[in-house]
């Protein structure tokens, strides 16, 4: 353990000597790619710092305490522009994309940086015209996000928020349950029908359910939105249905705990795994740190710790291995901002490697990830020490789990109320699925 945080100081010192190397080439680069309208942007936030003219930024975010890298994103910024301040107004975590189009309503000028905790708010933002298009002025190649940028690029063309905390979907599994079957563990390139015959052979050898889905409509269909080719917001939903059919019978043969129950129940994901009650959890990356936490205080609690490893999110045949799906978070400008040019250089800089850095050390993964910050990851105490789960850490493609649309809240509603229906046997998987592209096909009709 000691060696592991010895890596992530190491790592964290090996960042803070290469940035000041890296931001001059950062800058030179940007001249070169970013395009005309990005030039003002990082040459004056320069000047204003040459000059010894101080600005004072302000930055809308959401539970400020609760979240590290709030603050230290702010602070190393501010190590490396002295003449910047950057002042945070925490609106809270209860509806805080309603409350941000409040502060930003009637041409507000106070607020220069804002958080994106969500598509539909994002949508609801570029709508109402309050922020500032980015696509002159980010600085970072768009192919290091992943795909991101084009799925949250709005129908004029332009993109509005960067992204700079990226949440994606892995497979976690339970070493002792494996070795317990005398089964191989997960690998990092498994196809669904794989990932479904591990799932019941796991049971059959130890009796212990194969997998643990959580009720969100994400654990159980949008294996079929890997593909490229489907999205939930297009109003046809007929490629869930293999999905659903494989979900359905692995609960009627009873290789995991049935929906209803755990409705009923509200037994969570978390639990379920921590206790050994499934060999398998497909779930986000923020049950990492969940999981780091439940064995470094295992002990003290008078439980056992897990014994847990992870791998790349099982992908339907045919698509490459590490695509995967996610949300992310992401920072944008306001339309009206006064230090507009000081604030897109933030947001610049956040998505950098230098923000993403600090992000890594806070236990989050950033939304441009590299070597450096999976390793900064992976040296955190707890860490499963194998390859395996590294190499989950690197993936291919990520699809959001809601794309953007100014339909979404509509859209989100339906699909749930009908998977629940067909989770709970109120329906068949058919009559849901048709139901769901009656209705929503009725929403995208609207004007």
């Amino acid at each position: 353990m000691k060696m592991k945080k010895i890596l992530a100081a190491t790592l964290a010192g090996i960042m803070a000597l290469n940035l000041a190397a890296c931001g001059a080439a950062s800058s030179a680069a940007t001249e070169d790619t970013a395009g005309d309208a990005a030039e003002p942007a990082t040459s004056e936030a320069g000047e204003a710092a040459a000059e010894g003219e101080q600005v004072t930024i302000n930055w809308a975010l959401w539970d400020l305490e609760a979240n590290a890298y709030w603050q230290n994103l702010a602070d190393g910024y501010m190590a490396e522009h002295p003449n910047v301040k950057i002042e945070t107004t925490d609106l809270g975590s209860t509806d805080y994309m309603t409350q941000l189009a409040t502060q930003l309503s009637g041409n507000n000028s106070e607020l220069d940086v804002v958080s994106i905790k969500d598509i539909p708010g994002y949508s609801n933002l570029i709508n109402l015209g309050y922020l500032e298009p980015m696509n002159d002025y980010l600085t970072i190649p768009t192919e290091d996000f992943g795909g991101i940028i084009e799925q949250i690029t709005a129908s004029d063309g332009n993109f509005y928020a960067v992204p700079f905390i990226s949440s994606f979907w892995v497979l976690y599994y339970n070493k002792d349950i494996f070795d317990q079957a005398n089964m191989e563990y997960p690998t990092n390139d498994m196809t669904i029908e794989e990932w479904d015959q591990m799932i019941r052979d796991v049971h059959a050898a130890t009796g212990i359910y194969g997998n643990h889905y959580h009720t969100w409509r994400s654990d159980y269909t949008l294996f079929g939105v890997m593909d490229g080719e489907h999205t939930i917001i297009d109003g046809n939903y007929d490629f869930l249905l293999p999905y659903y059919e494989m979900v359905l019978s692995e609960q009627e043969d009873g290789v995991v705990p049935d929906y209803g129950e755990l409705k009923t129940s509200q037994l969570h994901y978390s639990a379920a795994f921590e206790n050994g009650q499934a060999a398998m959890c497909n779930q986000g990356s923020w049950f990492l740190s969940t999981l780091l936490n439940y064995n470094r205080d295992a002990e003290s609690n008078g439980v056992a710790p897990v014994n847990f490893g992870m791998v790349k999110y099982p992908h339907p045949d045919g698509v490459e291995a590490g695509t995967t799906l996610g949300q992310i978070t992401s920072l944008a400008v306001n339309k009206n901002s006064e230090n507009k040019e000081v604030a897109i250089d933030f947001v610049n800089w956040v998505a950098s490697e230098a923000g993403a850095t600090i992000v890594a050390q806070d236990g989050a993964f950033p939304a441009v990830s590299s070597e450096t910050t999976n390793q900064i990851i992976a040296a955190t105490e707890g860490f499963p020490e194998d390859e395996a789960s590294l190499e989950a850490l690197n993936t291919t493609q990520i699809y959001l789990e809601m794309p953007l649309s100014d339909k979404a809240s509509e859209i989100e509603s339906v699909l749930n109320e009908e998977h629940d229906a067909i989770m709970t046997y109120a329906k068949t998987a058919e009559e849901g699925i048709a139901d769901m592209n009656e209705r929503v096909g009725e929403i995208l009709a609207e004007e």
